[in-house]
């Protein structure tokens, strides 16, 4: 149909879907076991916000197309996921799932430690010390054992880090 027959009232602008995190392309999306749970617990909270759409007939189409588009994007993290079961036994290097302890031995944070989980990236969050095995700082650090340094680039500048704890 040609658009002048169309009625500038009935063209809808598409819902903005936010993207999820960044996944680089051909990287397996490890996750923990905590979290699947939470991929699947979101899984389920959004499809009760679609049950439950309130409004007019409008407001829950698009609601309902939103929701729709978070749907197909989380679907495909939790089809694509690969959870990882931690190890019986204490882990000897840093990899995926551990908690690792470093120390800054140069560099502007120089004499500060900081303790963080590694995890994968649906589930990274800076406020709770959790950093996706996909970030500079873990990437470094992999494989690396306690006593080992590092060096790496955080932000402007070249930073030492030395390896203190593995859990």
């Amino acid at each position: 149909m040609s658009r002048g027959f169309v009625k500038e009232d009935d063209q809808e602008e598409a819902p903005f879907i936010p993207p999820r995190a960044a996944l680089p392309d051909g990287v397996t999306n490890y996750v923990t076991p905590r979290g699947m749970r939470l991929l699947l617990a979101e899984r389920t909270q959004l499809e009760k916000e679609r049950a439950d759409a309130q409004g007019s007939e409008d407001d829950r189409r698009r609601a309902k197309a939103e929701i729709d588009g978070r749907l197909a994007l989380l679907n495909e993290r939790i089809v694509t996921a690969r959870p990882v079961e931690p190890g019986t036994e204490p882990p000897l290097d840093v990899r995926f799932g551990v908690r690792v302890t470093v120390a800054y031995s140069s560099g502007p944070q120089q004499g500060t430690e900081r303790i963080f989980a590694i995890v994968g990236v649906d589930e990274a969050s800076v406020a709770e010390q959790r950093i996706a095995f996909t970030a500079p700082i873990v990437r470094a650090l992999m494989g690396k054992r306690v006593g080992e340094h590092v060096n790496v680039i955080l932000g402007p500048a070249q930073q030492e880090l030395e390896v203190r704890a593995i859990v």
